[in-house]
């Protein structure tokens, strides 16, 4: 990646320097089909810039990431490429007051997903192509200036290839001369403009409010068309606009409404205005859960605020990301609960997207809400859990703190106040002042602008009838903050742990006394932050920790449930309860869990304690103990219900003994049913994946299976497959097309590596630790950004899980100091958790002692 990084200094710098009126970008991606003899595929991109000069300084530059330029004229003069362009900018000398800058470049189609993916259907052999420029890929595509500040209006014009068709932002329609042009946008940042152009299949609708028209569509590759759900996915999209329009007092203003639903993507979606990109896989190809339906349907919603928190109003910079981000993922779970069937939306969130915070925030590489980001590879790594999820978590608990009503006004002054701008945390605190009263730096200096995670633990002492005499909550952290949360007091009463007293407070300080709560008779639990109002993790006193241990499955409110499973799992992370002990907890109560999306949550944290926090001595009992508790609650389960669905799922990810393969290869070859299973296709790989890993599946039973299902998603399944059998000869082969190679696309980088990295085969890949370590400061120099964060990430030697790998990770940092910061930060989180592992296992490994 070296010379396409931009700083956050050089940024400031241009945007101070000029101000842009307008792009004409003409696109001629008739190259996609057909052979080539290029080394590397290429389209023609020309792109006509307007641009005013408004600061002191007569040069700067443009970006471009091109393998050729054929021509750049500035205000009708011509520079010659090989003095201007380097690769990845154009040097733009003797700037006028106003200027034109033309670029006429040969672009490359992409495999990595950055930029314009080409993607080839093994079905049919249909081409389909997409962008993705989030943050900074659209230099790989047109030139441009590159930063979220430098809004401007854009009109597309694309040639393609005979019988395809193309969207992007803008509404479009063929002219005379079989060239796309779409519509002038409003004023919008490179990152989230869009071309999507191929054979798609294509469904409409319309979302009708008073005289707002909003013209709707949905695409997939026409391979996928007898699985596509389009009128699930139009439900939730015109239950989002109502709840957005009823919400933030602000017509959507982008005109028309396309969803595409594209191959290969590295992201679970785009918030491109008017063309919002998701990833297939949120198409279904059998049978799945509620929560799957719950996740698209979040995902919908969380892209659609984007069209006002992000689109319409836009950071100045990446430091302020979590201006949309945050705000998304919050008003996504907020829509989905409000307005759609996913009524315990909630309950996920507390569940799924709050795991993913906290374990963010305890990384070495945590960083307040609001971020220094320097340059764009430290932008790349911030879409994270803090950015995402911890930002989601504290908007929430904003709402607790500020009320849902001046929260919410905040929204619309804010939308109005700065339409098509760019904006800064003080801008939205300001608002919010208005409309709340309170005093919001303060509350931002605590939230946003500092790091880490409290924990928050009750210390009740009691009477000699049993009544509490004081409760009080301590709070640990390195930053003690305010914290509005509830606390719940639960007793058991036939048979169910149930609530019978709240109260809320404002918890401040190492140690804040809950008054409300004096007097009332002594609880079975006491759960801290009751109703999930802020942003912690939660602890518990002795005696509510042992009612969990025997009880956990008899508390009645799936919220209340899904806090106490999550806060288990935090303290099996940190090395205070033993690894066992939560897997006891989970064979014990995770059958009678009725939330699908908390149950599939538990089932992940299970197989983590196993595989990555128990002592190795247990490892084989835990495991032969999650398969033996999968396949017993399978046999129980509804005959066809989700829960037998994902207790099947469960158990072929945990099968181990010979009685568990023979029961999978039944279920394979029909000679085994269990009933109300529906072996789908789907089921089926996950039926096989197991056996693949175990040496009872070889090249040509894996080949077999793909035979029956010869798509792009039974290709990476086939991949992952193969690269996961238990063969020196298979490892050497993976390991070479992920490290020694870029042949292979991002989806398939992404399944060789799943396939490579096995919990059975700790030993087999033990060779590779020293050569990750040799190979991926190369390795980061080379591939894009994307591809070495997924190979990076993927491929270090955790399972290696001793003191040894510890050490030649500290030994790799201690000998790369100047290592390019973003690859540091990787190594540095994935250090963290072998370290967390270590301590884990040995706080697991004191209770055999």
């Amino acid at each position: 990646m070296p010379g396409e990084n931009l700083s956050r200094d050089e940024a400031h710098e241009r945007a101070a320097l000029l101000s842009v009126d307008g792009y004409e970008v003409v696109l001629d991606l008739r190259s996609a089909v057909g052979d080539s003899d290029e080394p590397v595929r290429t389209f023609r991109s020309v792109t006509t810039i307007r641009f005013r000069r408004t600061g002191e300084g007569t040069s700067t530059f443009a970006d471009l990431i091109a393998p050729s330029v054929n021509a750049v004229t500035l205000n009708g003069r011509s520079l010659d490429p090989a003095v201007v362009f380097d690769g990845a900018r154009i040097t733009l000398d003797g700037l006028a007051d106003e200027n034109e800058l033309v670029v006429d470049a040969q672009c490359a189609y992409s495999r990595t997903g950055e930029g314009m993916h080409r993607f080839v259907d093994p079905e049919d052999g249909e081409v389909y192509l997409y962008t993705q420029y989030e943050p900074a890929d659209a230099r790989r595509v047109y030139a441009n200036f590159e930063q979220p500040d430098l809004k401007a209006p854009y009109r597309f014009a694309v040639t393609a290839p005979e019988g395809w068709t193309v969207w992007s932002n803008g509404a479009g329609e063929q002219d005379a001369e079989g060239v796309w042009r779409f519509a002038e946008t409003a004023p919008i940042s490179t990152y989230i403009t869009c071309v999507v152009a191929g054979p798609y299949h294509y469904v409409t609708d319309n979302y009708t409010r008073g005289d707002l028209e909003i013209p709707l569509g949905a695409m997939c590759r026409k391979s996928l068309a007898k699985h596509f759900d389009a009128d699930d996915v139009f439900l939730v999209t015109k239950q989002g606009f109502d709840f957005f329009h009823d919400n933030f007092d602000y017509p959507y203003p982008f005109g028309k409404y396309d969803q595409a639903f594209v191959p290969e993507y590295n992201l679970g979606a785009m918030e491109n205005p008017g063309m919002v990109t998701f990833r297939e896989e949120y198409i279904y190809r059998g049978k799945v859960t509620q929560a799957a339906y719950e996740s698209r349907a979040n995902v919908i919603l969380h892209e659609m605020a984007h069209m006002w928190f992000g689109d319409l109003v836009t950071m100045v910079w990446w430091d302020d990301l979590w201006l949309k981000e945050s705000f998304a993922d919050f008003m996504g779970s907020f829509a989905n609960a409000e307005a759609t069937r996913f009524t315990n939306s909630w309950v996920t969130f507390a569940n799924n997207r709050k795991a993913w915070a906290y374990r963010a925030d305890q990384l070495p590489s945590t960083h307040p809400v609001t971020a220094d980001i320097r340059d764009l590879e430290d932008a790349k790594l911030n879409f994270d859990g803090i950015t995402y999820a911890k930002g989601a978590s504290v908007l929430k608990q904003l709402v607790a703190y500020a009320g849902r009503d001046a929260f919410l006004e905040g929204a619309r002054r804010y939308f109005k106040r700065h339409a098509y701008g760019n904006t800064r945390l003080a801008d939205l605190l300001a608002i919010l002042e208005e409309t709340s009263g309170r005093d919001m730096k303060a509350w931002a200096k605590s939230w946003l602008q500092t790091s880490g995670v409290n924990s928050l633990t009750p210390s009740v002492t009691y009477d000699a009838e049993g009544r509490i005499t004081e409760l009080a909550v301590l709070q640990e952290g390195d930053e003690l903050r305010p914290h509005r949360a509830a606390v719940g007091l639960y007793r058991l009463s036939g048979g169910e742990l149930v609530r019978y007293a709240r109260a809320e407070a404002d918890i401040t300080g190492a140690r804040t006394v809950v008054t409300e709560l004096a007097g009332e008779e002594k609880p079975d639990l006491v759960l801290v932050n009751d109703d999930d109002l802020t942003y912690c993790k939660i602890r518990f006193d002795e005696g509510s920790l042992a009612t969990l241990r025997a009880h956990l499955g008899d508390i009645t409110d799936p919220l209340a449930r899904a806090l106490c499973w999550s806060a288990l799992w935090n303290l099996t992370r940190d090395g205070l309860m033993p690894a066992r002990d939560f897997v006891s907890v989970a064979l014990a109560f995770a059958g009678r869990e009725t939330d699908i999306g908390v149950l599939q949550m538990v089932h992940g944290w299970a197989k983590s304690a196993v595989t990555l926090y128990a002592a190795p001595a247990w490892r084989e009992e835990g495991g032969r103990l999650l398969a033996e508790g999968g396949l017993r609650e399978l046999r129980v389960a509804e005959p066809g219900s989700e829960h037998q669905l994902t207790w099947a799922r469960f158990f072929a990810a945990t099968a181990s003994a010979e009685a568990d393969f023979q029961l999978l290869e039944g279920l394979l070859d029909g000679t085994a049913k269990i009933d109300g299973l529906d072996v789908d296709q789907e089921l089926r790989w996950a039926l096989l994946s197991p056996l693949a890993v175990h040496g009872r599946a070889d090249e040509a039973r894996i080949g077999a299976e793909l035979a029956l299902d010869d798509t792009a998603t039974g290709k990476r399944h086939q991949t992952r497959l193969l690269a996961s059998r238990p063969s020196a000869a298979v490892k050497a082969q993976a390991w070479a097309q992920v490290v020694e190679s870029d042949a292979l696309s991002n989806a398939l980088v992404e399944a060789t590596i799943a396939g490579f990295v096995q919990p059975s085969q700790r030993e087999l890949i033990a060779p590779y630790a020293e050569k990750y370590f040799a190979a991926i400061e190369r390795l980061w120099g080379e591939r894009s950004i994307q591809i070495g964060i997924d190979v990076v990430r993927g491929l270090f030697p955790g399972l290696q899980d001793r003191p040894e790998t510890l050490a030649a990770t500290d030994a790799w940092l201690s000998e790369h100091a100047s290592a390019a910061p973003a690859l540091r930060r990787l190594v540095l989180e994935a250090r963290d958790d072998l370290a967390r592992a270590l301590r884990a296992q040995d706080c697991d490994g004191r209770v055999a002692e």
